[in-house]
């Protein structure tokens, strides 16, 4: 590839990127996107209304949403999007940093080496190669390499203080998170799976007489996982049916007209009915609160945190596969539709997806191999040579070197995200965010193979894959190939990068749905049922993908850091933007993303620093290879002190922070009410009326007092809670 072909491609990926962020300051500002745009925040717009009427500004362009990014302070994002949305922050604020300064050293240090690397007549700027300002221009033996040792140790040093401050700092803030946020029933509470089962007993009482026994000091109570799917999502459906039918105005219907369909429909809206139609409710008929709808797993109350966190260092029993306990996660976070698989099927179901991954990589080669088939037309013109005049045109060349391959290759990824979703759902994770976090290092590695080695081993060597017969010859064979894919991952970035964060910011399906709601169905109120959360598992492996494409070409290829820095600058203002206004938190990871960061980042520096050593070797410069040995050594050692330093607080609850916690409550006398809450924390079908909910706890409590004879004199803690039907906290708003 030229740099003509290079501009082209930059030429039209600048130009969407400013067609389409200039499109969405217009909508943003339309009052009927509002949802589309504004979903974190519908909750508190008051003043839609008076946004209605028409006005010229709400047509004409302007960056006031990137002002309004740009002085978002942290503490805002920390209120608003919870610590893992800082954490996303710190990932781009870091790559931000370590790039402007490899930016700074390799355009003005390695660029002019690489320039003038052979004794050849340049031509104009525009009409070189690319290869040209690569390493691959420097001939064998050159004096100059230590300029490119010189600047790995550069990036290399300086990624590695950062990343230690970095890691520091937000092991500071999840500490101050766990310390400082309200009581959080996941601290109090254990999740216990594989409870054997006892013939003529439930799996509650099995559950009470064990913890009881062993535990008796510190237990409080509990509440059985029963398999009640359909009932759920039916009662989940049915709260959203009456949320709608209370905000419709009296004597109105709150189903509007299709116009597919003509016709009218009316809705009834009931006025209050006396206390009494509600408590005439046969909800126990559902009749959930069986031992024939018990599973095997288990919410274990404790009194204290430091009791809760001690339950799960130890083995319950001699057996390692009955009553395994875990810390729980929080109640919003809980998966509940996996807590009833079978915990002896867990290891099954991880080696099947892990097999199911491998294959759906394998298969994925086939894209990736034609996408590089692109890239080298010579090839694919004696592949099909009724190609050669088509291909001999200059714009047509353009287009295909500097553009077509990696559009084609960023529409095929778009189906990783779901598969890897769907394989990360099959292993049975027991929270929304594990399996997030599954599926983001499922994401991470097969974009790692697919994207990177892949398009090198088959740009390199198309259609052959000799390099994988051994892995010592990786580096050397990756030392030759790098230098020659330098412009298929320019375009990359352009393309997968800055249109990326076009579309991100447009939110075009959603705006086609809400379009299709307002305009089609004639539904012209905002409901904020299909609001999501914020997707880690898809945009942290593209930006550690981008970090792993900046460190290895930032010393063979420098002409891919501006494009990349651009990017990074791009992605802080449009995430910051979509965090504070589209994303809503429905639940919180405390930060453990960036463990997964820190490890990427240490594999990114350590493969750039191997590359570098087989350049070094390819191009017989002894000296640069030999000061290129210890940086790598280094680099391990830093990585193994920051695993020893920091990791284990994101692995495990610091019993000193707990005690301390439990101190504070007790002595405060809030105990005693933080108690009284756990019961109500971990329910299955969450309900709107509270009221409701606790008249039918109380009813399960006096049934189970009934069949067990228990005297009316027992404490309430020493009664087991295994109704799990009904959710006592009232949900939060939006805006939370």
């Amino acid at each position: 590839m030229d740099i003509d072909a290079l501009l082209t491609s930059a030429a039209i990926n600048t130009g969407l990127s400013v067609l389409l962020f200039s499109l969405y300051s217009i909508l943003r500002k339309q009052p009927s996107n509002t949802i589309v745009y504004f979903g974190r925040r519908l909750a508190s717009l008051n003043n839609r209304n008076s946004r209605n009427h028409f006005s010229f500004e709400r047509f004409v362009p302007s960056p006031s949403w990137i002002v309004k990014a740009w002085e978002t302070t942290e503490n805002e994002i920390l209120a608003i999007g919870g610590l893992d949305a800082v954490v996303f922050q710190r990932i781009l604020v870091f790559s931000i940093r370590v790039f402007s300064i490899a930016s700074v050293t390799c355009l003005f240090l390695v660029l002019p080496v690489n320039y003038y690397g052979q004794e050849m007549k340049h031509k104009h700027i525009h009409a070189e190669s690319l290869n040209v300002f690569t390493i691959a221009n420097v001939k064998e033996g050159s004096r100059w390499l230590w300029a490119h040792c010189l600047a790995l140790y550069i990036i290399s040093c300086s990624a590695c203080v950062l990343l230690y401050f970095e890691y520091k700092s937000i092991t500071k803030m999840r500490l101050a998170h766990i310390t400082t946020s309200p009581p959080n029933p996941s601290h109090f509470t254990i999740l216990v799976r594989s409870i054997p089962y006892l013939v003529g007993e439930s799996y509650s009482n099995s559950v009470k007489k064990f913890f009881t026994n062993y535990y008796a000091s510190s237990y409080l109570s509990h509440q059985i996982v029963y398999r009640c799917g359909l009932v759920q999502k039916l009662m989940v459906d049915a709260e959203k049916i009456c949320m709608k039918i209370k905000a419709a105005p009296k004597g109105q219907s709150s189903l509007k007209p299709c116009c597919l369909c003509g016709g009218s429909t009316s809705f009834k809206v009931l006025t209050d009915e006396p206390e009494s139609v509600k408590d005439s409710f046969g909800y126990s008929n559902l009749n959930l609160a069986t031992s024939d709808n018990e599973r095997s797993a288990a919410f274990v109350i404790f009194k204290t945190r430091y009791a809760a966190v001690v339950a799960t260092q130890m083995l319950q029993s001699p057996n390692p596969m009955s009553w395994v306990t875990e810390l729980a996660p929080e109640p919003h976070d809980v998966l509940w539709s996996n807590l009833c698989i079978p915990f002896r099927q867990l290891w099954l179901r991880k080696i099947a997806t892990l097999l199911a991954s491998i294959v759906f990589m394998v298969l994925f080669l086939a894209p990736v191999t034609f996408v590089q088939g692109l890239t080298q037309l010579e090839k694919l013109s004696q592949t099909f040579p009724f190609l050669r005049g088509f291909l001999k045109q200059d714009l047509i060349n353009h287009v295909l070197t500097g553009y077509l391959p990696s559009v084609i290759l960023m529409l095929f990824l778009y189906t990783v995200p779901p598969t890897m979703m769907l394989f990360s759902s099959v292993e049975g994770p027991v929270s929304h965010s594990r399996r997030k976090r599954s599926a983001c290092l499922k994401i991470l590695y097969f974009t790692i193979w697919n994207v990177f080695f892949v398009n090198h081993v088959s740009g390199g060597f198309l259609f052959a894959f000799n390099m994988l017969s051994s892995v010592g010859d990786i580096p050397v064979e990756l030392a030759k190939a790098i230098p020659n894919q330098a412009s298929f991952f320019v375009t990359y970035v352009l393309t997968s990068g800055w249109a990326s964060l076009s579309c991100e910011v447009m939110q075009p399906f959603s705006l086609l749905c809400n379009f299709l709601k307002k305009h089609l169905l004639r539904n012209h109120e905002d409901s904020s049922d299909g609001l999501v959360s914020f997707p880690y598992h898809t945009e942290v492996p593209r930006v550690l993908l981008f970090g792993l494409i900046g460190f290895t070409y930032s010393v063979m290829a420098p002409l891919i850091l501006p494009f990349l820095l651009i990017y990074f600058l791009l992605a802080y203002l449009v995430y910051r933007n979509q965090i504070v206004n589209v994303y809503i938190t429905k639940y919180e990871g405390g930060g453990q993303l960036w463990p997964i960061v820190h490890n990427t980042t240490i594999f990114s520096l350590v493969l750039t620093q191997m590359i570098s050593l087989g350049v070094f070797g390819i191009k017989k410069s002894p000296v640069a290879s030999g000061f290129t040995i210890p940086l790598i050594i280094c680099t391990l050692l830093f990585n193994e002190y920051c695993r020893q330093r920091f990791f284990p607080i994101f692995k495990k609850n610091v019993a000193q922070v707990l005690l301390e916690m439990d101190r504070r409550d007790e002595q405060s006398g809030r105990m005693e009410e933080i108690h009284q809450q756990l019961h109500s924390a971990y329910c299955q079908l969450p309900l709107t009326s509270h009221e409701f909910c606790e008249s039918v706890h109380k009813l399960c409590q006096d049934n189970i007092r009934g069949r067990e004879g228990t005297k009316s004199g027992k404490e309430p803690s020493e009664v087991s809670e295994p109704c799990a039907v009904c959710n006592f906290g009232k949900e939060g708003s939006i805006g939370e």
